[in-house]
């Protein structure tokens, strides 16, 4: 089964996340790309309030999610909402996302995080986790087994 990793990750708690979970399955990873500064006090704002506001922005990525049987999707949350880069990655990409799962990350409270992602996908998403950053890499490990048994079921007997 071919598994892509897309995350978003300002501060490094969601790409360190992506990097486990990635090596345990022998996923490809993708990091999607903001193009508007989100560095300093003032892009940490603007960051805050552009999630919100619930709006999107310009991204980079270099894989085609139809590539993929599955694909992870990872970002951060913002005052309990979803990036701005993830909203328009989701939003550009859902119709090729064949089966998904969503992971975030946050200092305790996700918010309305995950459900923003499942009402801009509009599909059923096969799994979705909350990763805490203070148990930021047990977390991801113990999520990494929980993918793999999912994907020994997708793969059948």
């Amino acid at each position: 089964m071919k598994i892509l990793i897309a995350f978003y990750s300002r501060d490094g708690h969601t790409r360190k996340a992506a990097d486990i979970l990635g090596k345990i399955l022998n996923a490809d990873l993708d990091e999607v790309v903001d193009n508007k500064n989100r560095k300093g006090i003032l892009g940490f704002l603007r960051a805050g309030y552009d999630a919100t506001m619930e709006k999107t922005t310009e991204i980079t990525f270099s894989k085609d999610p139809s590539e993929y049987d599955l694909v992870v999707v990872g970002t951060p949350v913002w005052n309990g909402r979803l990036t701005p880069a993830i909203r328009t990655y989701l939003l550009q990409n859902r119709e090729k996302i064949k089966n998904a799962v969503f992971f975030v990350t946050c200092a305790g409270r996700p918010g309305k995080c995950l459900k923003q992602m499942k009402e801009i996908y509009g599909k059923e998403v096969l799994m979705e986790r909350v990763k805490v950053r203070k148990r930021l890499e047990g977390e991801a490990r113990v999520f990494a087994e929980e993918l793999e048994r999912l994907i020994h079921t997708l793969k059948g007997p």
